[in-house]
């Protein structure tokens, strides 16, 4: 590829770049419903005609968040795993990191709810992408549960990892979306958000645990 070319391509991963941040800033100011591709461009400061050159509509434009908030997700799934030794405590540190995530990138973790409540068209490159970047993020998890088999932390007869992952994955998102969505009733219940966190994760470590109380 000629010198000319590669500048061309980084021009244009340049200003792809720039319309998915301006995207990304007004989803986290007003959500992803009332973000317009118009208010994306002025907030670009680009046409929205070039808009649609890199992005063939709204939901392609929400791929390419998502794309990146699973991106992220799995890096701090593997920090988190990283600070252990034994598989049992990775796994329970990649569930207090999806916590956090949520916390501290909210329009991240909507963007990747959003992606998951449908079903993905693996023809679209931009769905293609995300769920390349989701199954590497399920690859993190799927290996601190065999890990933690082959040390003796996890039990053996829990079932194959990956249909553990996504049971830990459909426990812990749904408990999040409580937490952020529930406050009010579960505070009538006489419970703090922060308790049923901290004893939801107790629950999932004694299940999981081949010693339980480890």
């Amino acid at each position: 590829m000629s010198y000319a070319a590669v500048r061309r391509e980084e021009e244009k991963e340049r200003r792809r770049a720039e319309i998915v941040d301006a995207a990304e800033q007004l989803y986290a100011e007003v959500g992803w419903d009332a973000v317009t591709m118009e208010n994306v461009a002025r907030t670009a400061r680009l046409s929205r005609a070039l808009i649609y050159v890199y992005f063939r509509d709204k939901g392609d434009l929400l791929h390419a968040i998502t794309e990146r908030a699973l991106l992220e997700l799995r890096e701090r799934f593997v920090e988190a795993a990283a600070g252990h030794a034994l598989g049992l405590d990775k796994v329970q540190a990649i569930g207090r990191a999806y916590v956090l995530f949520q916390q501290e990138k909210p329009y991240r973790f909507d963007a990747c709810s959003r992606f998951h409540a449908h079903q993905a068209d693996a023809g679209e490159p931009t769905e293609a992408a995300c769920a390349v970047a989701g199954d590497a993020v399920i690859a993190v998890i799927v290996k601190a549960l065999l890990e933690g088999q082959a040390d003796g932390s996890i039990r053996k007869d829990i079932g194959g990892p990956a249909q553990v992952c996504v049971m830990l994955w459909a426990f812990t998102h749904g408990l999040i979306q409580v937490g952020n969505n529930k406050k009010q009733e579960i505070a009538r219940l006489g419970i703090e958000v922060s308790q049923l966190m901290e004893g939801s994760f107790s629950m999932l470590r004694y299940m999981l645990a081949a010693q339980p109380g480890r």
